[in-house]
């Protein structure tokens, strides 16, 4: 089992950002964070890097359901979602699983909750579009 689900496009950064955030929120996510990476390893460490951005997407419904059965899962939220560029000038969609990051947990109700979750953010990968 992977431990993500991901798609290339062939369009440009900004125009894939805009629709994985338009994507993500029509399958019921918010985006609670925002880490761009190639700023801050360059503002960092004084390094080049590609494009690349991570998204921490919550889908408040899922995340109450899990901290009801274990309060310590806010450990493994959000679900994050990366944007990159690829060295062949694609951009790179890419969302965790949440069935294989929370199969370490071992509790039924998480598990259940995982895959509710998985479906909406395979839906959520399927969807986008060049």
């Amino acid at each position: 089992m992977s431990y993500y689900n991901s798609k290339a496009l062939n369009s440009n950064f900004e125009k894939v950002e805009a629709q994985v955030r338009e994507s993500l929120h029509k399958v019921g996510f918010g985006i609670l964070t925002e880490i761009d990476i190639q700023q801050k390893l360059n503002e960092k460490l004084a390094v080049e890097f590609h494009k690349y951005k991570i998204l921490g997407a919550c889908n408040p419904k899922f995340a109450y359901e899990a901290l009801k059965f274990d309060s310590r899962i806010g450990t493994m939220l959000p679900c994050n979602v990366i944007i990159q560029e690829l060295n062949d000038g694609k951009i790179e969609v890419a969302a965790i699983n949440p069935i294989a990051s929370m199969s370490a947990v071992n509790n039924e109700d998480i598990e259940r909750v995982a895959i509710e979750v998985s479906i909406l953010l395979n839906k959520f990968i399927a969807s986008l579009e060049d």
